[in-house]
C-alpha cells in the first residue's frame, strides 16, 4: 500500500524541514520546489563557503519496514555528496539505512573529471549502519554512467531482518541486519567525505541542483500493523 507520496508540486513545510535536527538552517536559499521537482543546488553563504542542506521528514513522516524509491538526477562537481537516507535518533542510538550516497569528486570508480575540468558521479554506496559507527553492511554500485546527466530510480525494500537494494527497479545488493526502528525519509546535498571539498570547479546555482523528481513509500502487507 502507498503510504507516502510526495510529487514536489510545491514546498510543503508542513511535511518537510529544511535543516537537520542538531542545526540551525542557513539562511542562505539553496532549494526550492517547482515544475514538479525539488532542486537543491551548491551554493556559498554570506561567509564565502559551501554549506549543507538537509531536507527532511523528522517529526512529520516515519515508518517501519516497507519499499522506499527516490527518482533523482545527481550534481556534479567536485565536494558534491548528494544523499537519500532513512533515519531515526531515538535515545542515544542512531540507526540508518543510506539509499544512495553519491561522490562526484571521489577517485575513479566513484566518477571522473570531464573535459571542462567538473567532476561527475558515476557510482554510489548503500550502506546499513545499526548505530553510529557500527555498520552492518556497504555496497558501492558501479553504475558505469553519468548521474547528473539523467534521472535514475534509487530503491531499498525494507524487511525486519533484510535490507534490499534497487537501482532502476533492479536489484543490486542485500544487507542481512536486524532494523527495528521506525525512520524518516532525508533528502541532502552534503559536501565533502569521499568527494573532497569543493573549489572553483564545482558549480554553484540552480543549473546544478540535486534534481528529485519524487519520493515515495508502501508499506508491506505483511508488516500493515507493524
Amino acid at each position: 500500500m502507498l503510504t507516502f507520496a510526495e510529487e514536489f508540486n510545491r514546498f510543503d513545510s508542513t511535511l518537510w524541514n529544511d535543516h537537520i535536527w542538531y542545526e540551525k538552517p542557513n539562511p542562505t536559499k539553496n532549494y526550492t520546489a517547482e515544475n514538479g521537482m525539488l532542486k537543491i543546488w551548491p551554493q556559498r553563504d554570506a561567509s564565502g563557503k559551501f554549506f549543507n542542506r538537509t531536507i527532511d521528514t523528522d517529526g512529520r513522516f516515519e515508518q517501519r519496514y516497507g519499499y522506499f524509491e527516490m527518482e533523482a538526477k545527481l550534481p556534479r562537481g567536485k565536494g558534491t555528496w548528494p544523499a537519500f537516507w532513512l533515519f531515526a535518533h531515538p535515545d542515544k542510538r542512531r540507526p540508518e539505512i543510506d539509499v544512495m550516497e553519491a561522490y562526484a569528486g571521489g577517485e575513479d570508480p566513484w566518477g571522473y573529471t570531464d573535459a571542462d575540468g567538473v567532476s561527475r558521479p558515476t557510482s554510489y554506496g548503500a550502506t546499513v549502519w545499526l548505530d553510529e559507527d557500527v555498520e552492518a553492511g556497504k555496497y558501492q554500485h558501479q553504475a558505469k554512467k553519468d548521474l547528473s546527466a539523467a534521472f535514475h530510480k534509487y530503491a531499498v525494500r525494507w524487511e525486519p531482518d533484510r535490507q534490499t537494494f534497487y537501482f532502476d527497479g533492479k536489484k543490486i545488493h542485500t544487507v542481512e541486519a536486524r532494523m527495528t526502528d521506525k525512520m524518516y525519509i532525508m533528502l541532502d546535498l552534503w559536501f565533502g567525505s569521499s568527494s573532497g571539498e569543493p573549489d572553483a570547479s564545482t558549480p554553484q546555482g540552480k543549473g546544478n541542483s540535486f534534481e528529485i523528481n519524487y519520493v515515495r513509500a508502501w508499506q508491506l502487507k505483511r508488516f500493515m500493523n507493524e
